[in-house]
């Protein structure tokens, strides 16, 4: 994902602009990372240099959990404790 995105996205949701950033591995562009909603407390995880902005019923708990497993020592606290729609 290009950095220069994070200037136009807004929460799927509750459509809160502007969202957090947390960059766990980058090159030229962000390869994984999450993007929190700082209004609604959701949080997308960003895969493969793809955002995976999707509405909670279209999301993996398993999948989610597991981003949120592998990413923990980045993650913020606050996203681990109480994030939208799951935490571990």
């Amino acid at each position: 994902m290009k950095m220069k995105l994070m200037d136009i996205l807004a929460c799927p949701i509750c459509k809160h602009y502007p969202l957090d950033l947390k960059v766990f591995d980058s090159d030229t562009e962000i390869k994984d990372g999450i993007i929190s909603c700082s209004s609604c407390g959701r949080w997308y995880p960003i895969i493969d240099s793809i955002p995976q902005m999707l509405p909670d019923d279209r999301r993996d708990e398993n999948s989610d959990v597991q981003f949120l497993l592998k990413w923990k020592d980045g993650i913020p606290k606050d996203i681990l404790s109480a994030g939208k729609p799951f935490h571990p």
